[in-house]
């Protein structure tokens, strides 16, 4: 049952920010009654949207155990707390994967359940649950949101010839499968470079995803982006904030915001340009708990040297493009091997022609 909820979290994922992806399920005799997920924005919670559920079908949740993938909430927001919830649903038995570390709640919720006499058992699930929401526990805990890397390139590790010519190295498979990849992300961030160079959409154009591209975000200390771009003319459809410093001229910074885009300002570092670990606690103080890089090689580099990047979605096509090729990832300035970021592999499958491994940061 802890399963099943799990898997009703995973589909929310890249849609709730700045809340936790959760799945719930309501079980009584080996049946389930009722099942939940938190729903787009956020709000219902997994809670309130099983609940729902139970009551539009004229089910009774009286004797019913739940299973929650994160401990139910206990303080007021803009719903009542899903803990209350439960106890008015007549549950008896609360099965929750991991305590929420969020300071309004973290550990309350859990009491308040047994306070009323429910059962509550911690800790099934506990594994998966925090992968799942990996993104949010990092955003509560060190204030910024998760970055995952995709990686598109040659099996020597090369984006685009000393040309520059990129399309396509993957073939269709793996680019449909960065589109997935999108729409499970609050965000996808690039550099100004990438920008200027590519002229992207960045928008998720799977069959029936349109509607959940995610936030698109900019790199671009000197806010020179075009305000004919892409990024710019979509602003107002899809929203684009670009991170800048605060020497970006005044005149291109409200240019850009007056087509629609949002512009946030932060540190840059000794050589002016962006300071990205000031970026990534602008961007978790925005409520942003999943975030993809898409490009290009110095970003990368950047979040890389930083130890910013928390997994790897790496698409190998099998050809070599050579050294006079362009790199996916930037130069790291290090002399020893000791000091060189370091992942472990979780998986790795064939798309097509193509491999896609994907790879987590080792702590």
């Amino acid at each position: 049952m802890m399963r099943a909820a799990l898997a009703l979290a995973r589909r929310s994922l890249g849609r709730t920010w700045p809340n936790p992806a959760v799945g719930c399920v309501f079980v009584r005799d080996g049946r389930v009654i009722a099942r939940g997920r938190t729903r787009d924005g956020g709000r219902p919670h997994a809670e309130a949207d099983a609940i729902a559920e139970a009551t539009k079908a004229g089910q009774s949740l009286k004797g019913a155990t739940a299973y929650v993938t994160l401990e139910p909430c206990s303080h007021h927001g803009r719903t009542p707390p899903c803990a209350d919830a439960l106890v008015s649903s007549g549950v008896v038995r609360v099965v929750s994967a991991l305590e929420d570390p969020d300071p309004r709640v973290k550990g309350q919720g859990h009491a308040r359940l047994k306070a009323a006499g429910i059962s509550v058992e911690v800790g099934e699930g506990a594994a998966d649950a925090a992968e799942i929401n990996a993104g949010f526990l990092l955003r509560v805990r060190e204030g910024r949101p998760l970055f995952h890397l995709k990686m598109a390139g040659s099996l020597d590790g090369r984006i685009a010839t000393a040309a520059g010519e990129s399309k396509w190295i993957t073939g269709p498979a793996a680019r449909q499968d960065g589109h997935r990849l999108r729409a499970i992300h609050d965000a996808i961030l690039i550099g100004a470079a990438t920008a200027a160079a590519d002229d992207p959409d960045l928008t998720c154009r799977l069959p029936g995803l349109a509607a959940y591209s995610p936030v698109r975000i900019l790199l671009d200390s000197q806010a020179r982006l075009s305000p004919a771009s892409r990024l710019a003319t979509t602003a107002r459809m899809t929203p684009v904030w670009l991170i800048c410093t605060k020497a970006a001229p005044a005149q291109r910074r409200d240019a850009l915001a007056a087509l629609g885009m949002d512009i946030v300002e932060v540190e840059g570092d000794p050589n002016g340009r962006i300071d990205v670990a000031a970026a990534a606690q602008a961007l978790g103080a925005r409520g942003l708990t999943r975030i993809l890089i898409e490009g290009g090689g110095q970003v990368a580099a950047s979040f890389l040297k930083a130890g910013l990047v928390d997994g790897i979605s790496s698409y190998r096509a099998g050809l070599i493009l050579g050294g006079d090729s362009r790199s996916a990832v930037g130069g790291l300035e290090f002399a020893r091997l000791g000091s060189a970021p370091r992942f472990r592999l979780v998986s790795a499958r064939q798309l097509q022609g193509d491999t896609l491994e994907t790879w987590r940061r080792e702590d």
